[in-house]
């Protein structure tokens, strides 16, 4: 486990003077330089109607980050770079190179890829997000915090807290939105960026084992792992050293599961009859390791009077998603064999 990799100096000492890196700072002279450069750049290829819309966005979301969420984020001893943070923004670079890698054969260009990567993100962020601060709102509006204090945990995502199904609704409605505004076949996007999301998945399962979240119920397997005192598997099942008892890396585990995923989608695109096929294996089979996976993990209650996880019933959801997908792509004429790669 290591949730905080080291800290960022909240100002930089020069010629004798002092100067705020956040806020309103040189960060944020950076971001109007680097911003303003790029959409110009943007513009001049293709309009100031094309340019704004991937990028308006992401520049407003990096602009409020720089001047109100990182410098509500100063523990007094800097600005903590999370280990899990810094996996989620590996992952979403790995996720969308391998989109774009994909895309040379699928059709799809370098820049619509990154646009949809971004839009993908950024919205799929903020649905888990949701989800999280919905299931586990104590954490976050507990008696005597401030208004103020919420929101800054809130937004405080670097410290881990996301639900990867939360982000499926937002995602989902993002890429369709891109597909429909762009006039792109839906199905053959999903199955371009299908494996990329799960090998994102997988670094992201890394961060989780960083944070120490998303942890396994005891075990005395040569491979079981210890957290250090103060995390959240220690308080759950506390060792007289001060640590944990010795649990289940579920963390790596789903980080192996996803990866394998990802290089089962890979390897059947070129067998793939019909676009879509490739998304509705990765939905079949996603769901069914969650669950399986969920017996392990012990972080997640039952819920709705069940004995089952919130996961696990989203899962079971989503096999039924899955099963209405394959009936409606078997009644979908068959694509032209074609040499595919990745």
């Amino acid at each position: 486990m290591q949730s905080t990799l080291f800290h960022l100096p909240t100002h930089w000492g020069f010629g004798g003077m002092s100067l705020p890196l956040f806020g309103f700072g040189l960060l944020l002279l950076a971001w109007a330089v680097l911003g303003g450069g790029a959409f110009a750049w943007a513009a001049a290829r293709h309009g100031v109607r094309q340019a704004a819309m991937p990028l308006a966005l992401p520049l407003l979301v990096v602009g409020a980050m720089i001047l109100w969420v990182i410098p509500a984020l100063d523990d007094g001893a800097g600005i903590p770079i999370r280990g899990y943070g810094v996996m989620l923004l590996v992952a979403a670079a790995a996720a969308t190179w391998l989109s774009i890698v994909r895309g040379r054969t699928a059709g799809f260009d370098a820049d619509t890829l990154l646009a949809l990567g971004t839009d993908i993100f950024l919205w799929g962020l903020v649905g888990a997000r949701l989800f999280y601060v919905l299931e586990y709102r104590e954490q976050f509006f507990r008696p005597g915090m401030s208004l103020a204090e919420s929101l800054a945990a809130v937004v405080n995502i670097a410290a881990g807290g996301l639900v990867v199904f939360g982000s499926l609704p937002t995602a989902a409605l993002a890429a369709w939105r891109f597909a429909s505004r762009r006039g792109l076949s839906l199905a053959k996007l999903a199955d371009c960026i299908a494996p990329g999301l799960l090998l994102g998945l997988a670094i992201g399962r890394i961060g989780c084992f960083l944070n120490g979240c998303c942890y396994g119920g005891p075990c005395d397997l040569p491979w079981a792992v210890q957290f250090p005192a103060g995390s959240p598997p220690a308080e759950h099942y506390p060792d007289p050293s001060g640590g944990s008892l010795p649990i289940h890396p579920a963390q790596l585990y789903a980080a192996f599961d996803a990866a394998l995923l990802a290089v089962l989608a890979v390897l059947f695109t070129p067998l793939a009859r019909r676009d879509g096929e490739v998304f509705a294996l990765v939905l079949t089979l996603h769901p069914i390791s969650r669950i399986l996976l969920e017996m392990i993990r012990v972080d997640e209650a039952p819920a709705l009077g069940t004995s089952l996880s919130i996961s696990q019933l989203i899962s079971l959801g989503l096999l039924a998603l899955a099963a209405a997908l394959w009936w409606w792509l078997a009644r979908q004429p068959v694509r032209p064999r074609a040499a595919t790669g990745l």
